[in-house]
């Protein structure tokens, strides 16, 4: 017979760690909350650096996965939230910014919509010129080559 397991098993002590870390961060003050938080910034910037490509692309797509099905569960009313949200923190960070950071963000803005323009342009060139090629192509004769070496040319 197997031997019992005596104490806490896993689930219930991560569980029980998890309530004292929540009791913790109550009573935590202002300064010491910063000092937690910036050290786990700094933990998740360290992983970060040390981690492959391929590490960061999986990490990459899963977060995209997690916010897309996040998005695809959300009511009208979660996303018109999200959206007011979003456009009032965007709104804050431009009446704070400078003139420089304005400059800047308004110069990537720039450069990204020619940018865009310019892929517009090349992905309808590449469709006039597939549409120029296909339009003339025509059949070519099957050139055959007999023994003597001469060619025969039949359509």
């Amino acid at each position: 017979m197997p031997n019992r397991k005596r104490g806490i098993t896993g689930d219930v002590a991560s569980r029980r760690e998890a309530i004292r870390k929540r009791e913790r961060r109550v009573v935590e003050t202002e300064e010491e909350r910063r000092r937690r938080l910036s050290t786990v910034a700094q933990r998740g910037q360290d992983r970060r650096a040390e981690e492959t490509e391929e590490q960061r692309n999986s990490r990459l797509s899963d977060m995209v996965q997690r916010g897309q099905e996040r998005r695809a569960e959300e009511t009208e009313e979660q996303r018109n939230r999200r959206l007011a949200v979003m456009g009032q923190r965007s709104q804050q960070r431009r009446t704070e910014e400078t003139e420089e950071q304005r400059n800047s963000r308004l110069s990537a803005m720039l450069q990204h919509a020619r940018e865009r323009r310019l892929n517009v342009i090349k992905g309808q060139n590449h469709h006039q010129i597939q549409t120029f090629y296909a339009a003339r192509t025509v059949p070519y004769p099957i050139v055959e080559e007999h023994n003597c070496g001469e060619m025969d040319i039949s359509v």
